[in-house]
C-alpha cells in the first residue's frame, strides 16, 4: 500500500476481547473527528449472539485511531448492531441501531419463532460532544416497525440529513424488513425481503416510516440499503438484492425526502458484484456520486469505488483498493480533497479486519 493511499486498520480480528469485527459505518464530525463504528462480535463471527456496538475515533483524518469504546449493548448479552450514524448540521450526532435477544437468530425471527422482546427492536441515541459521550438508548420500535414485519435492520452504514430543498433538516435512515410467508414457505426465502426508511423531521426526537417497497414476487426484493442526497434534495437509494432480477444491485429515487419512491426499486446491472452491502456518497464540488463494494462478480473480493456522473444512471470504475477478499464498506467525505473508505478485508478472508483508506477525490472525478 503506497503512501499515496494511506491505509490504516482500526479493527483487527481477535483483539480487545472480540472474536471478529463486522458491519462498518463511518462519519466525520464538524470538528473533523472521524468516527468508525462496527459490530464487536464476542463469541464468533456469526450474525447473532453477544454483539456490542463499538466505536473508535481518529483525530487525524483516519491515519491513526484511539482506543475501542463500547457505544451500545443489549443488556442480556444479546445483539446490538447495524449502526446508522449521521452528523446533523448543528453538530449533534444521531445513532440509530437495532437490538435482539441472545437466543434469537435471523432464521428464527424470519420464521416467527421468537417473542417480540427477543426479536428486532429499534433504538436511537445521540452525542453532543463530538462522539465522546452518548445519551441513554431510547426505543422507537413502535414508531418505525410495522407489527407484521419480522426481520428488521437499519442500513447498515451512515444515514443522511437532507440539506437542500423543502425537506432540509430531515433525517433519512434506509432500512429493510421481512414479510410473513405465504403457503408452504417458512419466511426465510429472499422474496419476503422488503425495504423502507425511517424519517425524523425534528432532529431525531420523533420518528415515522417513510417509503415502503415490498412485494414477494421474487423479482427485486430490497435488502440492505444506503442513501445519498443529490442536488436539489432528491434522495438516491441503492440496495442489495438476491432475487431473480438481473444483477445483485437495484436503485430508486425519492423526490419528497424519502416519504415515497418515484418508482419501485429497479435493477442496476451496471454495478457488477456479489450479493453484499454497498455504500453510496454524493460529493458536491466536484459533482460525483460514489458507490463502494466488492467488484468480483461471484465472490466478496476486490473492493472498488465506482463513480457516476449522471446521478446513478451509469457507472464507471474510479478506484480499486486491491484484489483481496473484501465485503461491507462505508464512504465518508473527509475534506475538500479527500474521501474515506471504511471496509472489511483480509488476506485469506474478508472478515479479518476493518481497514480505512484515504482516497484523493481528484482520482474519482472523470478527467475531461
Amino acid at each position: 500500500m503506497t503512501e499515496r493511499y494511506p491505509t490504516s486498520v482500526p479493527y483487527r480480528q481477535a483483539s480487545d476481547g472480540y472474536h471478529t469485527f463486522r458491519i462498518p459505518a463511518v462519519v466525520a464530525t464538524r470538528a473533523g473527528t472521524v468516527l468508525a463504528f462496527a459490530e464487536g462480535r464476542r463469541g464468533s463471527a456469526g450474525d447473532s449472539g453477544h454483539i456490542d456496538l463499538v466505536l473508535t475515533r481518529s483525530a487525524d483524518g483516519g491515519r491513526t485511531w484511539g482506543e475501542l469504546e463500547v457505544v451500545a449493548t443489549e443488556p442480556r448479552r444479546g445483539t446490538a448492531g447495524n449502526p446508522a450514524p449521521v452528523v446533523l448540521a448543528d453538530g449533534r450526532i444521531v445513532l440509530v441501531f437495532v437490538r435482539q435477544g441472545p437466543s434469537a437468530t435471523e432464521g428464527s425471527i424470519r420464521r416467527g419463532e421468537v417473542e417480540a422482546a427477543e426479536g428486532r427492536r429499534v433504538f436511537v441515541q445521540d452525542s453532543e460532544d463530538d462522539g465522546v459521550t452518548w445519551s441513554r438508548p431510547r426505543e422507537i420500535t413502535d414508531s418505525v416497525k410495522d407489527p407484521g414485519w419480522r426481520w428488521y435492520a437499519t442500513t447498515p452504514g451512515h444515514a443522511v440529513e437532507l440539506r437542500h430543498g423543502m425537506h432540509a433538516g430531515r433525517i433519512v435512515v434506509p432500512a429493510n424488513h421481512s414479510l410473513p410467508p405465504e403457503g408452504a414457505d417458512d419466511g426465510t426465502e429472499g422474496r419476503y425481503d422488503g425495504g423502507h426508511c425511517l424519517l425524523s423531521d425534528d432532529g431525531g426526537r420523533t420518528w415515522r416510516i417513510g417509503y415502503v417497497d415490498d412485494d414477494p414476487d421474487g423479482h427485486v426484493n430490497v435488502n440492505e440499503t444506503t442513501a445519498a442526497e443529490l442536488p436539489g434534495g432528491c434522495v438516491y437509494l441503492n440496495t442489495r438484492t438476491d432475487s431473480d432480477a438481473p444483477g445483485t444491485r437495484a436503485d430508486a429515487y425519492s423526490s419528497d425526502g424519502g416519504q415515497t419512491l418515484e418508482q419501485p426499486f429497479k435493477p442496476q446491472p451496471a454495478l457488477v458484484g456479489p450479493v453484499v452491502e454497498g455504500s453510496v456518497l454524493w460529493c458536491g464540488a466536484p459533482d460525483v456520486l460514489l458507490f463502494s463494494g466488492p467488484a468480483a462478480p461471484d465472490a466478496r473480493a476486490s473492493m472498488t469505488v465506482r463513480a457516476s456522473d449522471d446521478h446513478g444512471v451509469t457507472w464507471r470504475v474510479a478506484h480499486t483498493v486491491s484484489g483481496s477478499p473484501a465485503a461491507y464498506s462505508d464512504l465518508v467525505r473527509l475534506d475538500a480533497e479527500t474521501v474515506g473508505l471504511l471496509f472489511e478485508t483480509g488476506g485469506s478472508g474478508p472478515y479479518e479486519s476493518i481497514a480505512f483508506r484515504r482516497i484523493p477525490i481528484g482520482e474519482l472525478v472523470r478527467r475531461r
